[in-house]
């Protein structure tokens, strides 16, 4: 319990120069979320107000992540209208109460772990199909159209086919505007707030130019007494099963968001049991007050990131914010218009895109490649859960083929088969030798490989892969970060026996770059141990005021 509560260290990243406008800016483009979702759930726009507040607090304070925004989400309104039809809204608050009590359980179980099982390009065509959800969603704004529909691309296709028999250009105009000056004036002058800047300027001249857009309009002022509907406990029984639903949705959607945010912020680790405890909490506490299911937001968390968050008082302030909104600052927020944040959202939906990332797992095999495609296009055109079982399914099977591919019998000169007596030797020299046999993919890289980072005593390794059968993207990028981490802490890596068939994935996700340079390659063992002699004598001989950790040669 001590390692899932909240600590002092979790506020010492604080900054109030970034902090403070990025959950200004987090909430102002949450509000109409909220309002949207409420609406959408069939729970009514107070009730998405209400757990952007509660939810979003309390997820803030409890959740794993530093930078993570919560709050009602699309995904998660699909889960709950058949529940709403079904047992009405007392229904849909019993399930957020089973599902919150379910994430807490999966928290103090350790289920967060096996987030790290999901393979990088399953985790990166998510994050493609999310910002390709996301600009999807923002045409009807940019468009100044209202287009009802149940899949996001019907949507955005019967608003494009509205505009163009009615155009209407003052609402293109801002959001074009107004995505190109946050997307421009970020590259120009990194960490400002400049999405809040062009948003208040957008505004601005709406009201001085009488533009005519529509806007967020008129929203609640006040929240009414919080006050629950008589439960329905007969119905616990049929209620379990969409419990679950919803559970295992804000469970993958909310770590998924967090290692999406760990990825476009620099130095952030999340930890993934604190975070299902978190959202657990957060989803006990919006149905007491009338809320409905909450889960981490991509979206937002990635608006919170790109506007310079770097702790926990961002979500709270975006919280905060959509409080006072609601009690006293309704009627001015209400004049933003709905175009200028359309432009917000479709700027951070770019930026979310990392592509030199997309296009490394492009390069580097064919089946990672057709996974990030599969798993982005079933994303749009399919839901989230959906999306991720199915990249998992297509990873299992292209890593199952390639291991079977690799198997066969091979003879082994008699010298080579035990070093375990040079290794013993090479111990008292700070230099360890270590030989990795099979696979290293997704479901086996972090089990052996992040071992290596907590060596210590050692001043050169040696990574012998003649062995190694097959290495997909993950397996990859856990292994330049072993090798970034070692080379970080002053410890020489040199890698010995990389099979041509996997050279090119290696280097194209950065493990080389990680090396202090190409010179520790090497086609045998032997000629790496002896290479690594060099540097350990090196090392002895330096200097007492040398410095440590240095790039070596």
């Amino acid at each position: 319990m001590r390692a899932l509560a909240p600590r002092r260290s979790d506020w010492a990243s604080v900054h109030l120069g970034r902090d403070l406008p990025a959950g200004l800016m987090v909430g102002l483009v949450a509000l109409p979320l909220a309002l949207g979702f409420g609406v959408s759930s069939g729970m009514g726009a107070t009730a998405g107000l209400i757990t952007a507040v509660v939810a979003g607090a309390v997820a803030a304070v409890f959740g794993g992540s530093r930078v993570q925004v919560s709050g009602p989400t699309g995904a998660m309104t699909v889960v709950l209208v058949p529940i709403i039809a079904a047992h009405g809204a007392s229904g849909v608050l019993v399930v957020g109460l089973l599902a919150g009590l379910i994430l807490v359980g999966l928290g103090f179980m350790g289920a967060g772990r096996f987030i790290r099982y999901v393979p990088v390009p399953v985790v990166e065509g998510f994050t493609l199909g999310i910002a390709a959800i996301i600009l999807l969603q923002q045409v009807p704004a940019t468009l100044g159209v209202h287009v009802e529909a149940e899949k996001v691309l019907a949507q955005a296709v019967g608003a494009a086919a509205e505009w163009a028999s009615h155009p209407q250009w003052p609402p293109v105009a801002v959001a074009v505007a107004v995505t190109a000056g946050v997307l421009v004036l970020a590259r120009v002058r990194p960490g400002v707030p400049w999405a809040l800047v062009v948003v208040a300027l957008a505004t601005v001249a709406d009201s001085v130019l009488h533009l005519g857009l529509r806007t967020i309009g008129t929203i609640p002022a006040g929240l009414p007494a919080p006050s629950l509907p008589a439960v329905p406990y007969s119905d616990l029984g049929s209620l379990l099963l969409p419990a679950v639903a919803v559970a295992a949705l804000a469970a993958l959607e909310s770590l998924l968001s967090a290692t999406v945010a760990d990825a476009l912020s620099v130095g952030q680790r999340h930890d993934p049991d604190r975070e299902l405890v978190g959202q657990g909490l957060a989803n006990l506490a919006a149905p007491l007050f009338g809320g409905i299911p909450a889960t981490a937001a991509i979206a937002r968390t990635a608006v919170n990131v790109r506007s310079g968050a770097t702790s926990r008082l961002a979500a709270l302030v975006h919280a905060g914010l959509l409080l006072v909104v609601v009690l006293i600052a309704s009627r001015w927020v209400g004049l933003i218009p709905t175009a200028a944040l359309a432009g917000v959202l479709v700027a951070t939906a770019v930026q979310m895109v990392r592509v030199s990332s997309l296009g490394a797992l492009l390069r580097s095999s064919r089946g990672d490649a057709i996974v990030l495609v599969g798993t982005a296009a079933a994303t749009v055109l399919l839901d989230l859960v959906m999306a991720v079982l199915l990249g998992l399914v297509m990873a299992g099977f292209f890593v199952l083929q390639q291991a079977a591919r690799s198997v066969r019998l091979e003879e082994v000169p008699l010298d080579d088969t035990d070093h375990s007596d040079e290794e013993k030797a090479l111990l008292d020299e700070h230099i360890v030798a270590y030989r990795i046999d099979g696979p290293i993919f997704f479901g086996a890289a972090h089990d052996f490989l992040l071992e290596l980072t907590e060596v210590s005593e050692v001043r050169v390794v040696v990574l012998r892969m003649s062995r190694v059968t097959v290495i997909d993207a993950t397996g990859a990028t856990v292994l330049a970060d072993t090798i970034a981490r070692l080379e970080g802490r002053g410890i020489t890596v040199l890698l010995s026996g990389v099979r041509p068939q996997h050279e090119r994935i290696l280097r194209e996700l950065g493990a080389y770059d990680g090396l202090a340079h190409e010179r520790h390659l090497f086609a045998t063992t032997p000629d790496a141990i002896e290479h690594a002699r060099l540097h350990a004598s090196r090392v002895v001989h330096q200097p007492d005021d040398a410095p440590a950790g240095g790039r070596r040669a």
